[in-house]
This record gives structure tokens, C-alpha cells and sequence, in this order.
């Protein structure tokens, strides 16, 4: 599919550089294809659920990923940030590197230069390899916990670059993007959807008889690229880290198989279980590395709605929903949400999206 068929005007002004007080008053926007739009509250969510149904968290928990250093060579000293996005090793992240042509394979970063990470008052990685777009491979001087503990004190939260370059990130961003439920450290951006959640919402959903099930999928900074290429075929997805227990797969099959629906709590949920999904639509224990690019024809097996935030024009999220929502019925409701003040992105307001075909009863 082209990829201008995803695309729309969104004003600077929609776009939300902090998130609602409290978390649970942001807008809610319900979209039912083939019967309209309605307006809501994200604390509405629980009269929106049936007791049968189930909601799927992503649990993962964001790190501090944004890293600024200088590149040393010989007497050349040049500043390079580096976005984390995979670990492969103990001591190794895949990173996205800014400038990208100023680093060569070989080279050494100190990033976090004036901190106290370590004893030479920097956290030093040597350039192992260099991909494409920017994208290199790291090798840190220091292994496991001793490096995760480094990063959490030189570096910054990734904020993303339409927050990011409106604002620098400060301490309130430690708690702000971060949802209430994160527990497994890996992910350099956060599943922004959870970031509605409290206490108090979560208890009213257990009083409903709502299931609450979690999954993890580290998100990498791949979510933030922006598809350059004019056709869908053509753009190739960074893959993410990510595992579903035995437990939690027979849990969901359970609630499918006695006529409950599967609703995900954001994209990275979503991918994730259409990842663990037989061609039956049953879910599997299933850990490893996805890639799963989901446009419109695609046919979900295993999950029948969807609470996202609003994504960004020509973004592989924007087609994510279409592809469960019907691309007609996206360009209708992020119309809607514009014209009446929606905000937008990871700090803005949420939608819950049913999926075309079944999925649709009335509440």
C-alpha cells in the first residue's frame, strides 16, 4: 500500500508535551466501525468491558536509554548521542547513533562525561560495528548489573523527538513515562497506552470482573523512525524483544474460548500476541525477537480490540490501527479527535478501538 494513504495534517497544538492529572482523566475516544464515534474519559473503561472479557498489559519497564558522549579519535573529539534500543550481551546494545557519520567501527565513546558512573567519571563503549541508518552496535567496558546501574546514572529518559525537541527531559519524566505495572527493565520507550492506568481504575475494573493479563515486550527506539519508504513493502520494521508464559497464553484462550475478548492495553501488546498466535487463533508460550509489520488485509488471530493513544501521520502504528479498524474508519475518528481537541502522542489522550470484522457487540 502507498504510504501518503496514512497520512494527515496534525496541528503543533495536539500534541501533548505532559500527560493528564490523573492519569485516568484523560479522553477517551470509542471507536465501533460501522456504528460511529463516542466521546469519553479513560475512567469510563470499565462500563465500556464486559466481566467475561480480559485486558493484556505490556510490563516492561523503561530504562534510561539517551546517552550524550564524545567520540575520541586520536586528537578529534566530536559530541555523539546514542539511543539504546536492544541488548544482545550483557555488555552489549544495539544503538542508534546521532550524528551517525561522524562514528566508525572502531571508534571509542565516552558517554556521561562529567558524571560519576564509574571511576574515570565516564561510561566508555567501543563501536563494533556500524549499520544502516545511523544504527551501531556497542560494547561497553563494564558487564550486567555494574552497566545497568550506570545507565541509570548518566542516562537521560527517551523522551520521544516531538516531545523532545519542544522540551529537555527532567525528573518528573522518570515517573511520568512509566506505567504503574512496569517490573521488567528493557525498554527504551514506554507502552504508552498503560500510562492511563491507576490504582483506583485498576480496582474498578477487578469490581467489574474484568481479567487483567501481562505480557512483555521491551519497546526499542525503532517505534520513533519514521517510514521513509513510499510503499508498505518497502519498509522493514526493527524487530523487539518480547515473551508471553504458557500461563498467560492458556489464560487467554480460556477467556476466548468461552466468548470473552481479548483487548490490548497499546501496539506493543497487540504485536506481541498476533506474534504468539497460531493460524487457529491460539496462543502459544512464545519468547523471542518480533518483527511483525501489521497494515490493513491483515488478519488478526488473536486479539479483538485494541486502547491506543493517537499516533503520528504516516507512522506503522497509524497503520496498525487502520488494519484493525478500517483505514476509513481511522481517517474519521483522528478527523474527530483533531476537530475537538484530542491530544496527541505518548503523553496525550487514548482511543479504544474495536476490530472490524466481530469484536462488535453491543456492551
Amino acid at each position: 500500500m502507498k504510504v501518503n494513504l496514512f497520512d494527515f495534517e496534525l496541528p503543533d497544538e495536539r500534541i501533548a508535551l505532559r500527560p493528564a492529572e490523573p492519569r485516568d482523566a484523560a479522553r477517551l475516544l470509542l471507536v465501533r466501525p460501522g456504528e460511529g464515534l463516542s466521546d469519553g474519559v479513560v475512567r469510563d473503561l470499565p462500563a465500556l468491558l464486559r466481566p467475561e472479557d480480559a485486558l493484556v498489559f505490556n510490563d516492561t519497564k523503561v530504562i534510561p536509554a539517551q546517552l550524550r558522549g564524545l567520540r575520541r579519535r586520536g586528537q578529534a573529539v566530536a559530541q555523539v548521542d546514542a539511543t539504546l534500543h536492544m541488548r544482545v550481551a550483557p555488555d552489549r546494545w544495539k544503538a542508534f547513533l546521532r550524528p551517525g557519520k561522524r562514528v566508525a567501527a572502531g571508534d571509542r565513546i565516552s558517554f556521561g562525561h562529567g558524571g560519576n558512573a564509574c571511576l574515570a567519571g565516564s561510561l566508555d563503549a567501543t563501536v563494533i560495528e556500524k549499520g544502516e541508518a545511523g544504527e551501531a552496535l556497542l560494547a561497553f567496558d563494564i558487564t550486567g548489573p555494574v552497566l545497568d546501574e550506570a545507565l541509570h546514572t548518566v542516562g537521560h529518559i527517551p523522551l520521544p523527538p516531538y516531545i523532545a525537541s519542544k522540551r529537555p527531559d527532567d525528573e518528573r519524566d522518570r515517573t511520568d513515562y512509566q506505567t504503574i505495572y512496569a517490573r521488567e527493565e528493557g525498554a527504551v520507550a514506554a507502552p504508552t497506552a498503560g500510562l492511563h492506568f491507576t490504582p483506583a481504575l485498576f480496582g474498578e475494573l477487578d469490581a467489574r470482573g474484568v481479567e487483567r493479563h501481562f505480557v512483555t515486550l521491551h519497546v526499542g527506539a525503532g517505534t520513533f523512525l519514521p517510514v521513509k519508504a513510499e510503499d508498505t513493502a518497502d519498509h522493514r520494521m526493527h524487530a523487539e524483544i518480547g515473551h508471553v508464559s504458557a500461563e498467560t497464553a492458556d489464560a487467554l484462550n480460556a477467556v476466548r474460548a468461552r466468548g470473552g475478548r481479548v483487548v490490548c492495553v497499546g501496539t506493543t501488546s497487540l504485536r506481541l500476541l498476533e506474534s504468539a498466535a497460531g493460524e487457529d487463533g491460539r496462543l502459544s508460550a512464545w519468547s523471542g525477537a518480533t518483527d511483525i509489520f501489521i497494515t490493513p488485509g491483515y488478519r488478526f488471530r488473536a486479539v479483538d480490540g485494541l486502547m491506543t493513544n493517537f499516533h503520528l501521520p504516516r507512522s506503522t502504528l497509524f497503520m496498525l490501527v487502520s488494519a484493525l479498524s478500517g483505514l476509513e474508519t481511522m481517517r474519521e475518528a483522528y478527523r474527530h479527535a483533531i476537530n475537538t481537541g484530542y491530544r496527541f502522542y505518548s503523553y496525550g489522550d487514548a482511543s479504544l478501538l474495536w476490530r472490524a470484522e466481530g469484536g462488535l457487540q453491543d456492551q
